[in-house]
């Protein structure tokens, strides 16, 4: 579709951002779906931020999303938060209704979703989670509301140990989901706690980049066949976590994949009103 004068924008507000492959994702799902629109990576210093948000009223974008360092940072610059991006306190997509801006977060309706795509229910199961961070804080919430009925929570004693135990009691004060806190330093209640789940995730980053050939779970004994077991990290394809999990011939090991993809055909959605064609995008 050729660019012209009633052509929409859509960016990405992020420093830095030209590592971002959410470009080449939503232009090819925009041709796919005849949607006359097209997404550019706007690189915005953290002082620049708030004419960033100016600009997507000004220029009367369809939206943003947003990531590092600005999840938190927007959301007084916006007009309406949806109540997951209020409970998580973060907001990675931005949507414009007649110039009025709403902040969302889609990163946990990624997990769902994922989850789903591998034939895996959350209703009434129990979850272990480890690591409550970017990742972590919006699969906790979204997991909570998707009818999740237990989730044990682990995090190590760092700076982010404060934000899980917030979660934890937000999930316990405004949700159906019985939440508890532990400290992954707890190892024998770890492994008990992930003996007794339906579902494992990891949300730490163990396993990517220079951390590659680490796992919170070495042993292939501490999981059980009719499990799932989901590491958020998406580079390599196969953790170690992973490995550990498929020696253990556990039913359901997901990667991250599924979970950035479908962040991003929600976001596609709320902006669009239309389904992201994920099965037609080579990326």
């Amino acid at each position: 579709m050729e660019i012209d004068g009633h052509t929409r924008l859509v960016g990405l507000i992020a420093h830095p951002a030209g590592h971002s492959k959410s470009p080449a994702m939503h232009n090819a799902a925009f041709a796919k779906t005849d949607v006359n629109a097209r997404f550019l990576a706007f690189d915005v210093e953290p002082d620049q931020l708030p004419d960033a948000i100016t600009a997507m009223r000004t220029f009367k974008m369809l939206g943003a999303s947003v990531s590092m360092p600005f999840k938190q940072a927007v959301i007084p610059l916006l007009d309406h938060l949806d109540k997951t991006a209020e409970l998580v306190g973060a907001v990675n997509t931005v949507v414009n209704h007649d110039g009025e801006l709403t902040g969302y977060t889609t990163d946990g309706i990624g997990f769902v979703e994922a989850l789903k795509d591998d034939g895996v229910r959350l209703a009434g199961q129990t979850m272990t989670l480890a690591g409550v961070g970017g990742a972590g804080t919006p699969i906790a919430i979204q997991a909570a509301l998707s009818g999740l009925k237990t989730l044990n929570v682990f995090n190590i004693n760092d700076p982010s140990v404060k934000n899980a135990k917030h979660i934890v009691q937000v999930i316990n004060e405004q949700t159906d989901c019985h939440a508890t806190f532990y400290p992954l330093e707890d190892r024998d209640q770890f492994k008990q706690s992930i003996a007794e789940s339906d579902i494992y995730t990891d949300a730490t980053g163990l396993g990517m980049g220079k951390l590659v050939d680490k796992t919170l779970v070495d042993d292939p004994t501490w999981f059980h066949p009719d499990m799932t077991v989901f590491d958020t990290v998406y580079a390599p394809s196969v953790t170690k976590l992973m490995g550990v999990a498929q020696q253990a011939n556990v039913a359901h090991v997901i990667n991250g994949q599924g979970m950035l993809l479908n962040q991003g055909a929600a976001a596609f959605k709320l902006w669009t009103g239309k389904e992201m064609p994920l099965k037609q995008l080579s990326l």
